[in-house]
């Protein structure tokens, strides 16, 4: 496997991997969706499927961007890919999309998937459910949700064309000599009482012990109320749905008329909910620990290309020390491995090796890859 990342907003690129056969590209809205910077990409790599992904922030090697677009070339020696991808109008449809899209990347040797959604019209929660259900035990599915920094508006995927909204993509890995591992690690700190979930529909929560929950987390929220929905991330809900099973669940959007709040993915009536707050070296640990987990399957093998996923709110709290938890994953995965990713409105991965695939919210998410002869 050869990698090749560049940055298309800082410089004047002189690409030199023009064979790649797989190109993330991530980058801010306004950036992902310039035709011209997309015209460029899709000219620099003609024999690339092109994967597009709107971000709350670039990962480019051991550095934290904005409004900046960047990619990662990949050449395999060994392994084939296959892209897929579907448009979605109503959050409801999400388990059937992702049902569809593994059921067309479903093949021989097929190893793992790769997936990118709009981060504001689907329920990752059903996704990863439609995904998991139509594909072989063996496979995982790790990926993540476009963001749109901390402005909650308008986030764009797209797959060999200018990126849209409402868009989900799929990449799919063929062969038997690519090791891909994957882990997802939080940090944050729980508080308070846990109280039940006693009304919501599906990623809709309305009330949590009979109160308002819109009303329970302005409170809590004190001043940053005003700045709701972006100041729920500094406050997570921790949502345990039995005593092995807990997820962190992030706001996507409020509404006053109708005193709810919109999750990035499932809250389920009779759940228990907590809120969560951030520890700051528990956050980087979180990183660090995600990415020793990560690389457990490889077998010894030093990646070739680490993808870390991580969450917006991660973002906001540990803002100039955001760098701190890439580069404790840095630490980890050693010199060799290319690093690329996004700042995200929701993650996708099991928690670790051979686990269910999930959605979580406030983790770094980490999956790494390698070829071996």
């Amino acid at each position: 496997m050869i990698t090749e990342q560049i940055n298309w907003t800082e410089t004047e690129p002189a690409p030199n991997l023009t064979d790649a056969k797989l190109v993330l590209a991530f980058g801010s809205g306004s950036a992902i969706i310039d035709r011209n910077i997309f015209k460029r990409v899709k000219s620099a790599y003609p024999s690339a499927s092109i994967v597009s992904c709107s971000t709350s922030g670039e990962i480019y090697n051991a550095s934290v961007l904005t409004d900046s677009l960047v990619t990662t070339a990949i050449k395999f020696d060994h392994t084939q890919i296959r892209c897929a991808k579907s448009a979605i109008e109503n959050m409801c449809d999400s388990y059937a999309v992702g049902k569809r899209l593994a059921t067309e990347l479903c093949g021989e040797n097929l190893s793992h998937l790769l997936i990118f959604a709009d981060g504001l019209k689907v329920n990752g929660s059903d996704l990863t459910r439609g995904l998991s259900e139509a594909l072989p035990e063996n496979v995982a599915v790790t990926g993540g949700l476009a963001g749109d920094k901390e402005l909650f508006k308008n986030t764009y995927a797209g797959l060999d064309e200018q990126p849209a909204e409402g868009v989900i993509v799929a990449v799919g890995f063929y062969g038997d000599r690519l090791k891909v591992g994957y882990a997802s690690m939080g940090g944050w700190d729980p508080f308070g009482p846990e109280r039940i979930v006693t009304k919501s529909e599906g990623s809709v929560l309305y009330e949590l012990d009979g109160c308002s929950a819109l009303d329970l987390y302005k409170k809590y929220l004190g001043h940053h109320a005003k700045d709701l929905p972006a100041s729920a991330l500094l406050f997570p809900l921790c949502v345990r749905i039995n005593e092995d099973h807990s997820l962190v669940r992030t706001v996507l959007s409020t509404d006053d008329n109708k005193n709810s709040m919109t999750f990035a993915g499932d809250l389920p009536e009779g759940s228990y909910a907590r809120f969560m707050r951030a520890n700051f070296d528990r956050l980087i640990e979180g990183a660090s620990q995600s990415a020793r987990n990560s690389i457990v399957p490889l077998a010894a093998c030093q990646p070739d290309f680490a993808l870390l996923v991580s969450c917006v709110g991660r973002r906001m709290v540990l803002k100039q020390r955001t760098e701190d938890e890439v580069d404790a994953v840095r630490e980890v995965i050693g010199q060799k491995a290319a690093i690329s990713g996004f700042y995200s409105y929701g993650e996708i991965s099991p928690f670790e090796h051979g686990g269910d695939c999930e959605l979580h919210n406030q983790t770094m998410t980490i999956t790494t890859f390698v070829e071996v002869s």
